[in-house]
């Protein structure tokens, strides 16, 4: 089959990126009280677009959709392509923005009767633009189009950070910002120099013809530095737990669980899809290294938290960290470059696992302060008798993100576990042992506490909508269900690897 027709189905693909923007336009377009109803129209289309593209995936058996927007073939004209990685992170994605949009309705409803606020007609708008950026960021086949995407999802995520308005938020908002441009130039960089040695910016095509030399090498490094920025890898993470300090909660399980994937993803197609043969040994143990760092800081700190949000915030740091060990596990000694394999599964069942497991502990922690007006992890004596749903559903989420059977968190820590063992990179089986001692530690911690009798009746200021809890319930019973995805043998989904141009 000649790899430059658009395959059967793959106009899903260009449907699944333009509906969130279409629907962010049109409620542009209505105003405040109108923006909510359209984006609880476009989320259950998206969300069928997205199990419409994976049922074409599985129907041509694995083979990555491709689509040519205006029938152009690249280099000359720009190509949409989902493999496996692809489709189960738009799965994921969906899922998880559905979840979060059904929470959202408390914080950000506009009912009748209601004068319409800035707050929760920025919210819908962004919540669109998020999800039509990170559609674009994992279907997008060449390098500049993902930095488009990238950028799209930078300018959406920034102002989630200050919908508050206040000014702790706005210098948490503009930290991110700097973050975010400084890491976008040394991207932009590295793309200019990938185009001016090779004449092209396509993944596939650049996969045939980048070569072990100076100005790929040096490409690769800009472009991973300014995607680690981004992604808040230690040690430039310093941006992500203020930003979590004064967001809403809606925001923050936006940020934590699906934004910083973005940037992520794209580094698994540049190390694994565009460049694998450039990468070195040296520098898969540096990202590795850099990962533990994370997991062993992030941990520590988290322990130290005296607040809810920030204990999530700082965890979230630590499993930033699990990302980025597949790198090292994946890379195949013998033939010099990056291979697919369990390393690859583990980590992309990771990032699945983790955007909805955090998503739902984010949520859980919104509902807590809410209802008690603090989230003081020392005042939570009967909190587990007030609110079951929202401290079981915190707990369900705290199990994944350690790791224990069977959930999506352990099957993919497994899966690298088995990888470190497979390649003799013993100190990385580890890291990831102690990592999950340490998420235990945390998590005994806050539930101990709110499994304990207070002294006093624990007043509630304001009872929690059951739709709020219902929903942080979903998505923590999605992450803990991913583990079962052993039994349905769908490791495949994850490792799958697209083929190159002209295979």
């Amino acid at each position: 089959m000649d790899p430059w027709t658009t395959t059967y189905g793959a106009g899903l693909l260009a449907a699944a990126v333009l509906l969130p923007f279409a629907g962010m336009l049109l409620g542009l377009l209505l105003g405040g009280r109108h923006v909510q109803r359209v984006a609880f129209v476009v989320i259950p289309v998206g969300l069928a677009l997205a199990a419409g593209i994976a049922w074409h995936w599985l129907q041509g058996g694995g083979r990555a959709l491709v689509y040519l927007l205006g029938g152009w073939a690249p280099p000359l004209g720009i190509a949409l392509r989902a493999d496996g990685p692809a489709v189960a992170m738009l799965l994921a994605v969906s899922v998880v923005v559905c979840g979060i949009g059904v929470y959202a309705r408390a914080d950000f409803g506009t009912p009748r009767g209601v004068k319409e606020s800035r707050a929760a007609f920025g919210y819908w708008l962004l919540l669109l633009a998020v999800w039509g950026a990170l559609n674009l960021v994992l279907v997008s086949g060449d390098l500049f189009t993902l930095y488009v995407a990238l950028e799209l999802l930078t300018f959406a995520g920034v102002p989630l950070v200050c919908l508050s308005g206040s000014g702790e938020t706005l210098r948490a908002a503009l930290r991110y910002l700097l973050f975010a441009l400084c890491g976008s130039v040394l991207y932009l960089l590295g793309v200019v120099l990938v185009y001016g040695g090779y004449g092209t910016v396509d993944i596939a095509l650049l996969a045939a013809s980048v070569r072990p030399e100076p100005i790929a090498s040096t490409a690769l490094a800009l472009m991973t530095v300014g995607l680690l920025a981004k992604t808040a890898l230690f040690p430039l993470h310093v941006w992500l737990p203020p930003a979590h300090a004064g967001a809403p909660a809606a925001a923050s399980a936006l940020l934590s669980g699906l934004i910083i994937k973005g940037s992520w993803f794209l580094a698994v197609r540049l190390w694994f899809d565009a460049m694998p043969t450039v990468v070195t040994p040296s520098a898969a143990q540096l990202l590795g290294a850099l990962g533990a760092a994370a997991i062993l800081f992030g941990n520590a700190v988290a322990l130290r938290q005296q607040r809810l949000k920030l204990l999530v915030a700082y965890s979230t740091v630590a499993q930033i960290g699990y990302l980025f060990l597949m790198f090292p596990l994946a890379f195949d000694a013998a033939a010099g470059r990056m291979a697919g394999g369990l390393a690859l599964a583990g980590g992309l069942m990771q990032a699945i696992a983790h955007a909805t497991a955090k998503s739902a502990m984010f949520m859980a922690a919104g509902s807590i302060y809410a209802a008690l007006g603090h989230d003081r992890i020392a005042d939570l004596a009967g909190l587990a008798r007030a609110l079951p749903i929202s401290v079981f559903a915190f707990a369900l989420g705290g199990v994944s993100l350690v790791g224990l059977p069977p959930a999506g968190g352990f099957l993919a820590k497994w899966w690298q576990l088995s990888a470190a063992v497979a390649t003799g990179q013993w100190w990385f089986a580890l890291v990831l042992l102690a990592g999950g001692l340490l998420t235990a530690a945390y998590l005994f911690i806050v539930l101990s506490r709110a499994l304990q009798t207070p002294t006093a009746p624990l007043a509630l200021r304001a009872p929690v909508a059951r739709d709020r809890e219902l929903a942080t319930l979903a998505l923590a019973l999605v992450s803990v269900l991913l583990g079962l995805v052993a039994l349905a043998d769908l490791q495949p989904l994850f490792a799958a690897r697209p083929a190159a141009a002209g295979a």
